[in-house]
């Protein structure tokens, strides 16, 4: 299957601002004394969970529109499965290896939601 150059581009976006509220981010715990390589490590895990989570989602997208009504439904919620177990797996993942520090590791999963809420300050050309 070849990506749909919109699901590159809205995923771009997502890792820009992930990544830009990932280091504010690490900027809080350095400034308030909490900052470890842990917090590093675990940021990073949860930049690939939360990017990689979005990208599936894309790809799933991207197949449900060319789909009939019905298969489009299931394409969707087979995707809200997967995607649902895979972030929980992998959020524990993160959560029981000590390199990772549990904070940094689950606020990441909120970044792309963020994203998408400041979009509309910076799309001026769609209304």
């Amino acid at each position: 299957m070849k990506i749909d150059k919109t699901v590159i581009k809205e995923t771009e976006y997502i890792a820009v601002f992930v990544a830009l509220f990932s280091v504010i981010m690490q900027a809080v715990f350095l400034c308030l004394g909490y900052w470890q390589y842990t917090v590093l490590l675990g940021n990073i895990w949860g930049i690939i969970i939360a990017i990689g989570n979005f990208f599936v989602m894309g790809l799933f997208v991207q197949k449900a529109v060319t789909q009939s009504e019905e298969e489009a439904r299931k394409t969707v919620k087979t995707s809200q499965a997967v995607r649902f177990a895979a972030l929980i797996l992998l959020l524990v993942i993160g959560l029981i290896i000590p390199v990772f520090n549990s904070i940094s590791v689950v606020l990441p999963l909120a970044f792309p939601s963020l994203a998408i809420y400041l979009r509309p300050l910076f799309d001026k050309n769609k209304k």
